[in-house]
């Protein structure tokens, strides 16, 4: 699909749905050839659940002293579209499809309609599940700090679960 495309576009697409690390326009990008922080990928997935508007990731709201003075409250950022309603009604399909039938079964929420998205890197260093209910969503990692590879661990496996635990009580 990345040949069929172009690169160039598959990367452009990336960085409309939030994407803000370099790059690498080749065919392998697809592939996720070009690393990305847990938190970009998951904000990439914003707009899947969010009916194609995206939303800048955050992670404090506000801040209070003891006594409840108000030091700082996050300020709703720009919405704005960054994909159609078919291309994501499409890509949201796709990822249901992965956690009914797919390598993300364990993902799966029981009595919510659940997408998502597996990953593994070569040797096992990284495994990672990025999935989303129509309110929710959430990213998973795991990894050795040292980029040592695990065994054998994919993110179709303890990333799922960890997800659908994390989410079940969400």
């Amino acid at each position: 699909l990345t040949a069929e495309a172009g690169p160039k576009a598959v990367a452009q697409t990336a960085r409309r749905l939030g994407i803000a690390s370099p790059l690498l326009e080749v065919s392998s990008l697809a592939l996720g050839t070009s690393g990305v922080t847990p938190l970009e990928l998951t904000g990439a997935y914003v707009p899947f659940a969010n009916g194609g508007i995206a939303a800048q990731p955050f992670g404090i709201l506000r801040i209070r002293t003891a006594s409840g003075k108000m030091l700082y409250q996050r300020k709703p950022s720009e919405r704005d579209a960054v994909m159609s309603a078919n291309d994501n009604m499409q890509m949201t399909r796709l990822m249901m499809e992965t956690v009914t039938t797919g390598t993300g079964k364990a993902g799966r929420l029981n009595g919510r309609d659940t997408a998502g998205k597996t990953g593994t890197t070569q040797d096992f260093r990284d495994a990672w599940f990025v999935g989303f209910t129509a309110d929710l969503v959430c990213g998973v990692w795991i990894g050795n700090d040292n980029n040592a590879p695990m065994a054998k661990a994919t993110g179709g496996g303890l990333p799922a679960r960890i997800f659908r635990d994390f989410m079940t009580e969400a």
